[in-house]
């Protein structure tokens, strides 16, 4: 016996020793790759970013978006845990005959623990394995995943492993049944018991092996697999980008070294752009909730993840010769190990490497599809960003290739020139206010001749200045705040387009010129206040405009004001809208800066008014079609975005569909007519709802 101890004690240290040597090479190799990429300034905001692991990684928090998948996931993740301190005491027991951890009387609950630990990770591994091949979910790609059932053959026999060890260490020992500490390895036991002592201690030690075996094949499996995840994650989450969730990055223009814009190569990613890559769960529940892959687009954000990770993975090892798939002699047919090869071997093969990121890996139709909704974002369990990797693709595409579609250049060119997306007159922009003789609209200028100070300066935007129905959300708008007291001012004509569609677009040169003309107005006319009916300058000045020097300036969604004005009594509605309302989220205003309640709040503020729900609101809310520039180019494939957004608000039977925001109210609208139901279901914005409830509709009069 002792012979055979330390001949298992050899084999162990081998075996153990090849595997650890593996896993340390894989992960090395990973950050190697990963190192490729270019090094951007860390926040060292360590508090927050240790939130961000409590919240996301230890509490699990974005798994129970689906609650199905988050109980599952949650019994796995910490069990995976939980059995891995008993297998300390598994792997003595190969060698000390009944060796138990010396904790006293704390053992027996502490093996009560395992068992059912290990017991109930069977059981979630089980489940989901019907939820990928029972339910067939389309997410989780069920029909070509094979290495997903290799996890689920590994965990499952992980965990049955434990149990069948420690039945036949009973059998071995003749121990005494005991169901409320040991429950299923006494079962085992006892099922077996008739195999006598000898067989009992063969079964035992093959089950140990076999059990070992299956830890040290998983560890080495998982930095080469989706399952690269529960090494990468919890530093993705810690070194996620700080500030605002969705803030683009600025481009650098003044650097005088820099000849190509944007992200043309993978290596031109950060780094932890390219963290994300590896994160990446392949759970699908990005493209499962992006409105392009619902209505039928080429894009679907997991599989470009996919797609740009294998790029990185080949093109780093035709770079680092370090080889990405091991065991090497099982995988050298792979191209990433043939190029590591070659590379090793003194070939130049990086530079014959002509693959390209954008046309090879990831075709501009793709990059196009993107509305930059965040839903990928928002739903990822690892926090990855998508969709500022698209829009770097697309800066490259826009700024250094000169590409982009015809209608978006149409309208990036009329904001050159006129800055508007029609090519109006600029020196119409503030002629909106005539419309209506009842409201009381001064620009600054105006203001200050007459020798009066205002409180809030309201950026009306370019769908709000030019766009026949959004203006009337501005007018509406207006009459409230005229209603309310509140002294506000427009700039008028020298107002800028807030410089979001040719960000969204790629053309961040034409944003920065934008934003640092709007910001100039700002400061000359000491502006402290800005509030704005389109959620996409909201998001745009808040959170983006700060890197260009905006400071000290409190910026407001019309909604937020006027729910506040509502609660401090300002505005009170008394009239009756006898309407069935269902809100459309705008995604600028809620997946962006998380603003949701005060749209829902001043509709119950109103007298009359029956608010519904759609099945997607809130986070979950689907894009109307028109973010990420979109609002300015034609779906060519697939179903309209704004159509599918429309049936689903046409689902719960409203009278009203309601909005926040003039580009939602604009792909609303042309959804009721695609529809035929413009005559019997009205769009309409918060603000307009909010007016007829607090004046009479006599009292409105119309030039």
């Amino acid at each position: 016996m002792a012979v055979f101890k330390i001949v298992n004690l050899v084999l162990l240290i081998i075996v153990a020793s090849y595997a650890i040597y593996l896993f340390a090479n894989l992960l090395f190799t990973r950050y190697q790759y990963i190192k490729l990429g270019k090094k951007e300034e860390f926040d060292r905001d360590f508090k927050e970013r240790f939130r961000g692991v409590l919240v996301n990684v230890i509490g699990q928090r974005k798994m129970f978006k689906d609650v199905k998948s988050g109980i599952m996931h949650l019994i796995m993740f910490y069990g995976f845990f939980i059995i891995q301190v008993g297998l300390i005491e598994i792997i003595i027991k190969g060698f000390i005959e009944g060796y138990q951890y010396p904790i006293g009387a704390l053992h027996k609950p502490f093996h009560a623990m395992q068992e059912w630990t290990a017991f109930l990770m069977t059981v979630a591994i089980l489940y989901a394995c019907y939820r990928r091949y029972g339910e067939k979910l389309n997410r989780l790609q069920w029909k070509k995943d094979g290495k997903a059932l290799f996890v689920y053959i590994a965990l499952s026999t992980l965990s049955a492993t434990i149990l069948l060890t420690l039945g036949f260490e009973r059998i071995m020992f003749g121990y005494e049944a005991n169901y409320a500490y040991a429950p299923f390895s006494s079962i085992i036991a006892t099922v077996f018991a008739g195999v006598g002592t000898t067989v009992g201690t063969a079964l035992f030690y093959a089950s140990w092996w076999i059990h070992l075996v299956t830890v040290l094949t998983f560890m080495v499996f998982v930095p080469q697999s989706k399952q690269a995840h529960e090494v990468f994650a919890m530093f993705n989450v810690f070194f996620k980008k700080g500030g605002p969730v969705g803030r683009l990055k600025p481009i650098n223009f003044e650097e005088e070294d820099v000849e190509v814009f944007g992200v043309g190569k993978v290596e031109d990613f950060t780094q932890q752009q390219l963290l994300d890559l590896y994160a990446c769960v392949e759970c699908g529940r990005c493209t499962n909730m992006c409105p392009a892959t619902g209505t039928g687009k080429m894009l679907s954000p997991m599989d470009l993840m996919i797609k740009v990770r294998d790029h990185l993975t080949e093109k780093g090892a035709a770079v680092t010769s370090r080889t990405p798939w091991l065991p090497a002699f099982a995988f050298s047919h792979t191209t990433g190990n043939q190029m590591a090869a070659q590379a090793a071997g003194g070939q130049e093969v990086a530079a014959g490497y002509d693959v390209n990121l954008i046309g090879d890996v990831i075709t501009e139709e793709e990059l196009w599809a993107c509305t930059s909704c965040r839903n990928c974002e928002d739903q990822c369990p690892v926090m990855n960003e998508h969709v500022d990797k698209i829009i770097d693709m697309r800066r490259y595409l826009v700024l250094t290739e000169g590409k982009m579609p015809a209608e978006a250049q149409r309208a990036i060119s009329n904001i050159e020139r006129q800055g508007n997306p029609w090519g109006i007159n600029r020196k119409e922009r503030e002629n909106w206010r005539d419309g209506r003789d009842d409201i009381h609209v001064p620009t600054v200028k105006e203001m200050q001749k007459a020798g009066e100070e205002f409180e809030y300066l309201f950026f009306v935007g370019s769908m709000g200045s030019y766009d026949k129905r959004s203006q009337k959300i501005a007018q509406s708008f207006a009459k409230v705040l005229n209603e309310a007291g509140v002294k506000f001012a427009i700039i008028g004509s020298k107002e800028k387009n807030s410089g979001d569609t040719p960000r969204r677009i790629g053309n961040e040169f034409l944003f920065q010129e934008l934003a640092q003309a709007n910001i100039e107005m700002f400061q000359k006319h000491e502006v402290k206040k800005i509030v704005t009916i389109d959620p996409h300058a909201y998001n745009t000045i808040k959170n983006e405009y700060p890197d260009f020097g905006l400071e000290g300036v409190e910026v407001y969604h019309h909604t937020e004001l006027l729910a506040q004005l509502i609660k401090e009594g300002k505005i009170t509605p008394k009239y009756e809208v006898n309407e069935t309302i269902v809100y459309h989220d705008s995604c600028y205003l809620g997946r962006y800066n998380d603003v949701y309640s005060p749209q829902r709040e001043i509709l119950e503020a109103v007298p009359g008014v029956k608010v519904v729900e759609m099945e997607r609101n809130r986070q979950d809310g689907m894009c109307c079609g028109a973010g990420g520039g979109m609002m300015w180019t034609e779906d060519h494939s697939g179903q309209r975005i704004n159509i599918a957004r429309t049936e689903q608000a046409l689902e719960v039977n409203p009278s009203v569909i309601g909005s926040a925001c003039p580009y939602c109210l604009t792909m609303l609208s042309d959804g009721t007519k695609a529809k035929e139901v413009e005559d019997t279901v009205k769009t309409m914005d918060l603000a307009e709802i909010l007016e007829k409830s607090i004046v009479k509709q006599e009292e409105k009069v119309l030039q």
